[in-house]
């Protein structure tokens, strides 16, 4: 018996978790708190709650869909696009030990109290909405998108319009298979017009019983009540049982799917070697090495300045116990990680170049792989997934918009008033994500984003720790010039016509035809071109030209060839403002075009920062002495001991001077303890041991 294409059991099942959830939410909500019990848990979580907390938090279905869809498109290198994380991890130790000493409950009120300016931390809060109209749109459209794999129309209930736009996709992936070998003129005009039709999301693999809308107000709403009941805790609580759930989601595919192909041996046989390498090159490859090094550069400013980051260290009991969560947590989650890759890699020899939205992998292995029951506990675990991610999210903005919005406009209301305020919030922040899952149709385009547009805020907050002279002129003025670059303008031009139609925006890289040595497949062996499989082969590959300013750039009409060309999708204003220098970008590669526009992302804001400062008005020293004071302050046993010492560290500044790298400079960099090179040196260590489990992923069967 199914409704909507499911078995009634894995129906059940979802319901059956939705309803433990809400129960745990109430449970939770039931108890009196004030403002740092809803938004901090009470600063009482110990290492199991900061564990489970740190690994939901920052683990969710669309980053195993994104490691698994870039996989699927361009082979193992593809994973860096969330696996660049890895070579972060260490320097959580710092981070989560800074915002621990911060002893605040909002980024917004680090911003305000490090330059004494509630327009920064307001500021932050604003940004943050946008980020959560980013970061709820990538979970939504995972679940989504799963959720629309998984109930499929068949083939007699298509409309007129779903039947011709399938057969226009099946015929676009067979002119594409044969593209390098070379088309007839005819074949390969229409290839293009397909290729154009394709990029603009008119062909579908695949139609679907579910309605996106319905079902992202649904998840949106179920989020927001345990949420709204339990705040923080409940966030910690939940995240435990999710987690559990997380790891069963991201592995049950594994050895059904390895079964199917007869073990890595049989995976290998149906998938190229080059797709195993773990750094691409640029001819097979958007993720060559200094691809990654670029996100990685990107991704370090960055991730300092997740809203999560102050909530979850701060509600730890203690900074090692937050050191600890948060290491535990991450590294767990590094490790969970390679068996997304692994899914992606059995998705390529299962249906290499079949599915129209390599987003929808999940959902398609699940439903062909997996059998009623199993199917449920599937989709249980992504929806878990998201939820971990979505729930300390969202308490983490509504804190901010409370604490560094609402209150600073309307001050002087009780502390019920602004938690139920908080709570409403909490709602609107969740249902507001719908709106990028509707309209933007890539996820690769949100993760995007997420790599280099917290660099705004993250370049200042790094700064801010570490060196006094910077100013709140100089961060304001790098605030609006790096959002207008990295934000307002990418998605402003293409809203043009009159810009995304500018001949001189329109330009492409040059098309290059090279050949590759790769191990031939059992394909290979049976139309003759190698006598065993592995046997090094060259064969034709292609590479198509890309946007340089503009995403994609397609014919405003398909089907004639000589209609007017126009820009769609993001608009690279690194690449633009970088031109002005007369660089020629039309011989780059996708792989450095994408590199160039990391490293510009992270490494302009400090440009700015720097020069800015120099001839600006530097902090009040007192502030300063009281800030930095507290961030050389460990957290005491007691709430009075801890006060106390602050208050010694503020007033006695001169104190703390000896424990300086550079004694009486602008500079705040204290010299490292034992405690700090054990554990930035073991996580090395760590990443090391993630790293030799990588290469024995892509070695085994070969």
């Amino acid at each position: 018996m199914t409704l909507i294409g499911l078995h009634v059991v894995d129906v059940a099942l979802i319901c059956i978790y939705v309803v433990v959830i809400i129960w745990v939410g109430r449970a939770i909500g039931r108890k009196k708190q004030d403002a740092e019990g809803f938004y901090l848990a009470g600063r009482k979580l110990g290492k199991f709650y900061q564990f489970f907390l740190n690994f939901g938090h920052s683990t969710d279905s669309n980053q195993a869909a994104g490691v698994s869809r870039e996989v699927y498109r361009q082979g193992l290198g593809g994973m860096w696009i969330q696996y660049l994380v890895l070579f972060l991890t260490p320097f959580y130790w710092f981070t989560t030990m800074l915002y621990r000493r911060a002893r605040l409950i909002t980024i917004g009120d680090l911003l305000t109290e490090r330059f004494d300016s509630k327009f920064l931390g307001g500021a932050f809060a604003a940004f943050c909405l946008v980020l959560a109209l980013i970061g709820g749109g990538a979970s939504y459209m995972v679940a989504g998108k799963t959720m629309m794999a998984l109930t499929p129309k068949a083939e007699s209930e298509y409309t007129a319009e779903e039947a011709a736009s399938v057969t226009a996709f099946r015929e676009f992936r067979n002119l594409q298979n044969r593209a390098a070998s070379g088309l007839e003129p005819a074949e390969q005009a229409r290839y293009e017009e397909l290729q154009d039709r394709f990029d603009r999301g008119e062909l579908r693999g695949l139609v679907s019983h579910t309605d996106p809308l319905v079902f992202y107000i649904g998840y949106a709403l179920v989020i927001a009540v345990y949420t709204m009941l339990g705040g923080f805790a409940a966030a910690a609580v939940t995240d435990a049982i999710q987690g559990t759930l997380i790891v069963v989601f991201s592995v049950m595919l594994i050895p059904i799917g390895l079964h199917q192909l007869g073990g890595f041996e049989g995976l290998h046989a149906r998938v190229p070697d080059y797709m195993f390498e773990l750094f691409g090159s640029a001819a097979t490859s958007e993720y060559a090495w200094y691809t990654i090094l670029a996100m990685v550069v990107a991704n370090l400013i960055s991730i300092i300045a997740a809203a999560p980051m102050m909530p979850t260290a701060g509600s730890a009991k203690d900074e090692m116990t937050a050191r600890i969560g948060m290491l535990g947590g991450m590294f767990f989650k590094r490790f969970i990680m390679l068996f997304w890759a692994l899914a992606g890699l059995i998705a390529i020899a299962l249906y290499a170049g079949a599915l129209e939205d390599p987003d929808q992998i999940w959902g398609v292995m699940t439903r062909q792989l997996l059998f009623p029951g199993a199917i449920g506990l599937m989709l249980v675990g992504v929806l878990a997934a998201n939820m971990s991610s979505l729930d300390a999210l969202s308490v983490s903005y509504s804190a901010l918009v409370v604490r560094n919005l609402y209150q600073p406009l309307r001050g002087g209301q009780t502390e019920q008033h602004y938690l139920t305020f908080g709570r409403v919030m909490i709602a609107v922040i969740l249902l507001s994500g719908i709106v990028s899952a509707i309209y933007s149709d890539s996820l690769l385009t949100l993760f995007q984003y997420f790599i280099s547009l917290p660099a705004v805020f993250g370049a200042p907050i790094w700064l801010g720790f570490v060196w006094r002279r910077l100013t709140k002129t100089a961060v304001i003025a790098q605030v609006l010039i790096c959002f207008t670059l990295y934000a307002v303008i990418p998605n402003a031009f293409p809203a043009i016509e009159a810009i995304r139609s500018q001949p001189a925006l329109l330009a492409e890289t040059d098309p290059v035809e090279t050949t590759i040595v790769t191990g031939a497949l059992q394909e290979d062996v049976d139309a003759g071109l190698a006598d065993r499989m592995g046997e090094g082969i060259r064969k034709p590959h292609r590479i198509e030209p890309t946007g340089i300013y503009f995403e994609d750039v397609v014919r405003t009409d398909p089907a004639d060839p000589n209609s007017r060309l126009e820009g769609r999708g993001r608009f690279h204003a690194e690449i633009w403002v970088l031109s002005w220098l007369g660089i020629n970008f039309a011989s780059c590669s996708k792989a450095q075009l994408v590199a160039t526009r990391f490293f510009f992302d992270a490494l302009f804001p400090f440009v700015l920062l720097f020069a800015i400062s120099a001839f600006t008005k530097p902090v009040d020293k007192r502030r300063l002495d009281r800030f930095y004071g507290k961030l050389r302050t460990p957290v005491q046993a007691t709430p009075e001991e801890d006060d106390e010492a602050v208050e010694r560290a503020a007033e006695h500044p001169e104190e703390g001077e000896h424990s300086k790298l550079l004694p009486g400079s602008n500079w705040e960099v204290r010299r490292p303890d034992k405690v700090d090179v054990g554990g930035f040196g073991g996580s090395w260590l760590l990443v090391g041991v993630v790293l030799v489990c990588l290469w024995l992923l892509a070695k085994m069967g070969s």
